[in-house]
């Protein structure tokens, strides 16, 4: 059992690939659908979803796992094809979220807990049989007057650890989640402290937990300031910071680290993940794990129109690329250029 989680975790974090984030909830994606004026129908979502998973040089090239939702793990393509069957045939690893989303923490005014763990070593065993081979938890920590708690932080780094542990259990790949959110006006250095506070903990529960730290993917912020913030952070100093806790934070056990964007846009997310993969030096993989920042271009190029289908397919595999490229440290601005 080892020897298969650690082989998915590496294939989670192959050189140059990347996971598709697609696992939005359906009130997530009925909002990314609002903006683009299509009506979230549960054949409007299997298209668009379908659209991706057949864009076969992006599935092929630049992406090595895809995060679904509980509706799309059981929908077949308009051809009656599984889309679990679609992902794996382009070579991909198809993955679950298995949380419940986030919800108020009792005594804790503004900070949530992620919930989910009832019930969960039942679904994970199904999920497995749906052809699923990893999962993502994702936990939520705020920054804002005087939040986050220890309290916030410890109850979620537990949870984390033991929706690890069911995971590795049913023979899955817990990619492990735990999220400082870049709403708010704190500086770059408040997201480090937090950040480092929140992966130390994290670390430590999921020791407690015994999880085989070969066969999991962390799945962080980066080091970033808040989008309110007065103070901006060039790249090259987002790079440094982020690499620097990382270092100090994550075992080199760790196959792979694929980051969220977070709200970053396309370009910049990309552009940081470039960054410090040109820093070296690194004893675990630097990746990717995008759901926005890969999608909105396809998104918008798509629109609901089957005849955009193509449009979509070549903004996503463009956008797939350029990822690719930051991961193996080889990305430009000029490439972007160039390549649009």
């Amino acid at each position: 059992m080892t020897a298969e989680l650690d082989t998915i975790a590496q294939k989670m974090v192959a050189d140059g690939k990347g996971i598709l984030a697609a696992d939005e909830s359906s009130s997530t994606i009925k909002k990314r659908f609002d903006a683009i004026g299509v009506a979230s129908t549960e054949d409007n979502r299997r298209d668009y979803r379908e659209l991706l998973f057949r864009s076969t040089e992006a599935m092929k090239k630049y992406i090595s796992g895809v995060i679904l939702f509980d509706e799309t793990i059981r929908q077949k393509a308009k051809d009656g094809t599984p889309l679990v069957t679609l992902i794996a045939e382009a070579g991909a690893v198809p993955g679950i979220k298995v949380d419940a989303g986030a919800k108020p923490l009792p005594f804790c005014p503004g900070e949530t807990i992620t919930e989910g763990l009832d019930g969960l070593a039942g679904r994970l065993k199904e999920y497995y049989d749906l052809g699923a081979r990893f999962a993502k938890w994702r936990a939520v920590i705020d920054i804002g007057a005087g939040i986050p708690s220890y309290t916030a932080i410890r109850t979620n780094a537990h949870a984390l650890a033991r929706y690890a542990a069911l995971c590795q259990e049913a023979k899955i790949v817990p990619i492990v989640e735990p999220e400082v959110l870049m709403d708010g006006d704190h500086d770059i250095e408040r997201c480090y402290e937090v950040t480092e506070f929140v992966l130390k903990e994290t670390f430590q529960e999921l020791y407690y937990q015994r999880i085989r730290l070969e066969g999991m993917v962390l799945k962080p912020n980066m080091v970033v300031p808040g989008k309110k913030s007065a103070k901006k952070a060039s790249v090259e100093e987002v790079a440094e910071k982020t690499v620097r806790l990382l270092k100090s934070c994550v075992p080199s056990v760790v196959p792979g680290i694929a980051f969220l964007s977070g709200g970053q846009s396309d370009e910049e997310a990309t552009a940081h993940l470039d960054a410090m993969v040109k820093l070296g030096g690194l004893p675990w993989k630097l990746t990717y794990s995008y759901g926005r920042a890969l999608q909105a271009a396809p998104q918008k190029a798509w629109s609901g129109k089957a005849e955009n289908m193509a449009a979509a397919q070549a903004a996503f595999t463009h956008r797939a690329r350029m990822n690719s490229l930051a991961a193996l440290g080889q990305w430009s601005s000029a490439e972007e250029k160039k390549a649009a």
